[in-house]
């Protein structure tokens, strides 16, 4: 039976140590298939410019993110290529962001 995990509860959270201070993460998958994260990104949140060797999406759930000079709201969606460099992101307010990487081939 799969195990079903609430993205709003308070259970599972942990420190987001790869990016800022403050920031937390929810692992929804993590296996030979990929990863699922929930990042809630805090107030203040900032991230310098990065890459990945996967395939990066970003859905945001709650409030919102700069990144690049515009600004991605609730609703919002961005993909990432591998090698893709993306960002800087920030944070003004804070932030709910469903981040799936694909697996590494």
């Amino acid at each position: 039976m799969k195990e079903i995990k609430n993205l709003y509860d308070d259970l599972n959270w942990e420190n987001a140590d790869a990016y800022s201070d403050g920031a937390q993460r929810k692992v929804l998958r993590n296996d030979n298939r990929g990863e699922t994260i929930l990042l809630k990104m805090q107030a203040g949140f900032s991230m310098s410019p990065h890459s990945h060797i996967t395939t990066e999406q970003h859905f945001v759930i709650e409030g919102e993110y700069q990144s690049a000079g515009k600004t991605y709201s609730a609703g919002s969606y961005q993909i990432f290529s591998p090698g893709e460099e993306h960002g800087p992101f920030e944070s003004k307010e804070g932030a709910l962001i469903l981040v799936v990487w694909d697996p590494i081939r």
